[in-house]
């Protein structure tokens, strides 16, 4: 496959290749924004043959000899200097074909990045062993049983229209105790064996391990593969020249496996979309949510979001008609799910006996849970993390406070104003609030959320003695626990997995999470419940769920009446009255006030453009200021692809006057905090 060139050959004695002799060239360097194109070269007769469109070369750039991918052949160039050399072809493998080019395309131009950055996510890095390796086409498998989707109305519709090849869009609410992973794996197979690829994204490991198992049983061990970053470079580029050849059909993975270049893609799905882990990191932190949807959209291919909790984002594509619902009925709902008790957390609520006041349980809680080991099984106790930001709220009714202007969270600035501190101001847009008013209880008093976990395994150790206590988070997250009494103390989004189900689940500190100072508090909190409780027995099995949160909040009310739907179009319809995502799309810009300033001033913004703030990000100092700020710009959805076009230009016109300060932009970012 490679095609290596030799350095004996002089420039003068350099022929151009017989046909298409310019190159253009996607160079693998980091580039400033005014420089995003790709650039010209000469490829000489030596190479013809070699130099593929979509392989990797090697070019001189500024003087030094970089790797890139040959994007185009052609007779003519542009360029009216004198054309350099292409050096030589590291490999003929065509590992940038033209459906995944545009695929980084599509998403550069969706987040107003570099496509040298997209490729970056998309082309993992060549080992040139994993190329000499053949591997052959796994059988087309038999489609699989899928009776159990016939709980869920529209269900086997979903999966006929899958086998049939058809662009089917849904959004599937899992039933509670789903084995999701088997559903997945059922729809997957189900794609394969019409002939077709299958891509499945999840959160984490732990859900790829055991969603390949699940898929290795519908389709065999060699007609799946699993794409993850733990993988050490060699075997994931081994798997991924499996995908890139067509040798498999079903491939699960992380958010990196959202740009694997399955073969005939017929069916693009996304797990628990709302996991913060599906935004990627990097440069120009793409979405697997919105990725597979676009794929899905331009292959023609059948697309499920998919989740025991429902995104205001999966709202609006179900709310817009773009997608159809799969649910169950309210009937197969009440048969699936535990019973779920929301309780306060006030002091009068607290157990009146000394076991429970150890464990500072309400006596809900305590009795929920010692009925569940005297049955023999485990107990889940979800304790929310240590740190979230301190925030402000009601004095009176608790209610998070927030901006009068733009509904962002009010915290405490810092700093003095005519010897006085600083009084509350917006955390997104920076306007002063002198006058609070609760908007719930019509209160003027605020007061600070103290948020922190104060649960800890030992207490709860002396009050069940006896009783084994084990722990999962931080650095070590258990996969699964056994069957049998046990208290299994997590952090949202670390339960394991209980054979035979938990008895009971107790969500601790519910205040806490849904008091966060971030525009999807309340969702994630909801995400995070449902997770958890749907690892509970049904009622009528005696499983309980106990939440620590007041029963008339509206996504503990979803909570007990496990209605996720409900919960989701409510919170689209609030943020587009107030004008966030997904209803508007939203960049943040961050970076120093001078860098932040400068590319405000540079930014052509559309006709619906609004800009909110600056703020100060992080600590401030003595006269309010920082040494970072956070500007908000927002536009109505049709004009979001012009933001992202004038951000790419904006920043452009920065980096061809080399500013000492880069600015960091986020396109529709998961915190807007």
């Amino acid at each position: 496959m490679a095609g290596r060139g030799t350095n004996t050959t002089t420039k003068a004695e350099r022929t151009a290749a017989p046909a298409l002799p310019v190159a253009s060239v996607l160079v693998e360097v980091s580039l400033p924004a005014h420089l995003d194109r790709t650039f010209d070269y000469l490829v000489p007769d030596r190479l013809h043959e070699a130099a593929v469109v979509g392989c990797r070369v090697r070019v001189r750039f500024r003087g030094k000899l970089v790797d890139g991918y040959l994007l185009e052949r052609k007779e003519n160039s542009d360029f009216t200097g004198t054309l350099q050399w292409v050096d030589r072809v590291i490999s003929s493998e065509v590992v940038l074909p033209p459906r995944l080019l545009e695929l980084c395309r599509a998403v550069a131009a969706r987040y107003g990045g570099m496509l040298a950055d997209v490729v970056r996510l998309a082309v993992p890095p060549r080992h040139a062993r994993a190329e000499k390796q053949v591997a052959e086409p796994a059988p087309v498998p038999e489609r699989p049983d899928t009776a159990a989707w016939q709980r869920y109305q529209r269900g086997p519709a979903l999966l006929d229209a899958v086998h049939a090849g058809k662009p089917a869009r849904a959004v599937w609410q899992a039933l509670p105790g789903e084995q999701w992973t088997d559903r997945l794996a059922e729809a997957a197979a189900t794609a394969a064996s019409a002939g077709r690829g299958a891509l499945v994204v999840v959160p984490d490991h732990r859900d790829v391990t055991r969603l390949h198992a699940a898929c290795a049983r519908a389709v065999g061990e060699d007609g799946v593969v699993a794409l993850t970053s733990e993988l050490g470079p060699g075997e994931r580029y081994k798997r991924w020249l499996k995908v890139l050849r067509g040798a498999v059909r079903v491939v699960v993975g992380t958010r990196a496996a959202m740009f694997a270049p399955v073969h005939d893609l017929g069916l693009a799905v996304v797990w628990d979309d709302g996991d913060a882990m599906h935004s990627y990191p990097q440069m120009p932190y793409p979405h697997a949510r919105d990725v597979l949807t676009h794929r899905a959209h331009a292959a023609g291919a059948a697309v499920l979001v998919a989740g025991f909790a429902r995104t205001a984002e999966a709202a609006l594509l179900v709310e817009t008609g773009w997608a159809q619902q799969v649910v169950g009925t309210r009937d197969q709902v009440r048969a699936a799910a535990p019973r779920v008790v929301a309780i306060g957390a006030d002091d009068t609520q607290l157990a009146r006996d000394p076991a429970a006041r150890a464990a500072r349980l309400p006596s809900v809680a305590f009795d929920a849970a010692r009925a569940a080991l005297r049955e023999g099984a485990p107990v889940l106790v979800q304790v929310p993390r240590r740190g979230y930001v301190p925030a402000l709220a009601c004095g009176d009714c608790r209610e998070q406070a927030r901006c009068r202007r733009c509904a962002g969270p009010l915290g405490l600035p810092g700093g003095t104003e005519d010897g006085a501190p600083k009084p509350a101001a917006c955390r997104w847009c920076g306007a002063a609030e002198a006058a609070f008013r609760c908007g719930s209880c019509g209160s003027r008093r605020l007061r600070a959320i103290a948020i922190g976990a104060g649960r800890t395994a030992e207490e709860l150790g002396r009050a069940f003695s006896g009783v084994a206590v084990r722990t999962s988070g931080g650095g070590e997250i258990l996969s699964s626990v056994p069957a049998g009494p046990a208290l299994i103390v997590c952090t949202p989004g670390a339960e394991p997995v209980a054979e035979g189900g938990y008895g009971a689940a107790l969500l601790l500190d519910g205040r806490t999470l849904l008091s966060r100072p971030e525009l999807r508090a309340t969702e994630e909190a909801l995400r995070l419940w449902f997770a958890a409780a749907a690892m509970v027995r049904p009622a009528q099995d005696g499983g309980r769920v106990v939440v620590m949160a007041d029963s008339t909040l509206q996504p503990v009310q979803a909570l007990v009446r496990w209605d996720p739907a409900w919960h989701a179009s409510i919170e689209l319809a609030g943020r587009a009255e107030l004008g966030f995502p997904p209803a508007m799309r939203v960049a943040a810009v961050d970076g120093s006030p001078e860098a932040v300033n400068d590319l405000l001033d540079h930014l052509e913004l559309p006709g619906t453009g609004e800009v909110l703030g600056p703020v100060p990000l992080g600590e401030v100092d003595e006269e309010g200021g920082s040494e970072q700020e956070r500007a908000l710009v927002r536009v109505t959805r049709p004009a979001g692809r012009e933001l992202a076009a004038a951000l790419h230009a904006a920043q452009a016109v920065r980096a061809s006057r080399r500013p000492a300060e880069r600015v960091k932009v986020r396109v529709d970012p998961l915190e807007l905090l």
